[in-house]
């Protein structure tokens, strides 16, 4: 029951911000037509739509470090091509459908399982990777927004002026993780799991691979944005990992909205707000759906093989 209540309360809070951030959106827009975004997302440039796509097909393939890392972590062995396939399935899906805990699980879990990976050993890759997501956004945004901190707009009402106490914060976690690394030996119970720290080379290259993971997404709404954008790569560093830490939290699939929200609050002052939009667009669909529609084709041609094997295999008896 109170599992329920949390889950009802989680999907009313996520609606909520997805309403508040569609209308902060509309505010801001008001004074443009959507002709005018149109227009800002067709004056693109094709080269750098281009470097956008290569960027995200680099992004993706780096993620698959996050599997390979986990099967490490555990003890086990699986051929690259098949652990490169389910994490690209499942990095596609969860990215653009959001809710990676139920999206990109059931899609390992439907793989892994196949090819004779025990319920316990997903489980644990699933996890790893999931921890692997959040040790890369704090240590990228920790460092930027501890050396380089944003002035948190007003209408945000947080009770600090920058983003540096966060950035304090995301350090200290990294700090407490490696530290656990090094010391801490025996296995942990948390709410009746057990969780073992692994390898300081391992954890330091969990760190590696996912910071390089947020490093490549914010580049690819980098080179997008409007070639006269007076702002540098590191600046907008921090704003996209605010706006994704937003989005992230949100429970919103893929952060639509608040992400946005976040984008537009720090931009419109340096960019007009339709020039903004118009590369967000241009991003949501290299970044998110182009990567689905691959990794749903491919899905598609595996189970069609996969049952015109089961299929054939019938017949042969």
């Amino acid at each position: 029951m109170l599992k329920k209540l949390q889950l009802n309360f989680s999907s009313l809070f996520g609606l909520l911000l997805l309403v508040l951030s569609l209308w902060a959106i509309a505010s801001e827009l008001r004074q443009y037509n959507y002709r005018d975004i149109l227009n800002s997302l067709a004056a693109i440039p094709k080269s750098r739509l281009s470097w956008a796509i290569w960027l995200t097909a680099l992004g993706y393939l780096v993620m698959i470090g996050y599997d390979i890392l986990g099967f490490n972590y555990i003890n086990r062995s699986l051929s690259w091509n098949k652990i490169a396939f389910t994490n690209f399935i499942s990095s596609a899906f969860s990215n653009t459908i959001g809710f990676a805990l139920l999206t990109g699980s059931a899609i390992r879990y439907r793989f892994y399982a196949s090819w004779g990976v025990s319920a316990v050993a997903i489980a644990q890759v699933i996890a790893f990777a999931n921890f692997t997501f959040w040790l890369g956004m704090f240590a990228v945004a920790g460092l930027i927004f501890v050396i380089n901190p944003l002035t948190i707009p007003t209408q945000l009402h947080l009770p600090f002026a920058t983003v540096r106490p966060i950035g304090v914060i995301f350090l200290l976690l990294i700090a407490i993780y490696l530290l656990g690394s090094i010391l801490i030996r025996q296995p942990l119970i948390i709410r009746g799991q057990e969780f073992r720290f692994p390898s300081l080379p391992i954890s330091l290259a969990q760190i590696a691979i996912s910071s390089f993971d947020w490093i490549l997404a914010a580049l690819v709404l980098y080179v997008i944005l409007p070639s006269n954008t007076p702002l540098s790569y590191l600046d907008f560093l921090g704003i996209y990992l605010l706006g994704m830490f937003a989005g992230v939290v949100s429970n919103i699939p893929g952060g639509l909205g608040v992400f946005e929200t976040v984008m537009l609050l720090f931009l419109s002052d340096k960019i007009s707000a339709v020039a903004v939009l118009g590369s967000l667009l241009a991003y949501r669909g290299i970044y998110y759906f182009l990567p689905l529609l691959l990794a749903a084709c491919l899905l598609g041609i595996y189970e069609i093989r996969f049952r015109a094997n089961i299929l054939k295999n019938i017949n042969k008896l």
